[in-house]
């Protein structure tokens, strides 16, 4: 007995800035802070492969959008098994942000826990 496969919606962008949904702001007439505090960021180093951990930290005051949260949370988890520089990661996690909510202002910080004896924190800001 054979079934049919079950089809799949055609997704046209695969990018991870494509998983980030943007709401409305409730209170666009007002300019208040939004801060996100994950401590499971995580990606791998692309040098060794060893995994890396960071706390991220994603303040922004909002124009006409919000992220909705599951969303940034799939998104974030994105980077768990990607090879990239905790640099690169910070920067295009306000890039991707700042694509998508077009915020007032946007900082990311991750604090990345310590490898080889030196404790890093990378801090981007826009504008």
């Amino acid at each position: 007995m054979s079934e049919d496969p079950v089809s799949l919606p055609e997704v046209k962008d695969r990018s991870p800035a494509s998983l980030l949904v943007a709401i409305a702001n409730p209170h666009p007439d007002r300019e208040y802070e939004v801060s996100c505090t994950t401590p499971e960021l995580t990606c791998v180093c692309p040098m060794t492969g060893q995994p890396d951990f960071a706390t991220v930290t994603i303040t922004y005051v909002p124009d006409k959008l919000i992220v909705e949260l599951k969303s940034l949370k799939i998104y974030l988890f994105g980077y768990r098994n990607e090879g990239a520089f905790h640099e690169d990661i910070t920067n295009r996690i306000l890039g991707d942000l700042v694509g998508v909510l077009s915020p007032r202002r946007m900082s990311v910080v991750t604090d990345w826990n310590v490898r080889g004896g030196i404790h890093t924190v990378v801090s981007a800001s826009f504008p």
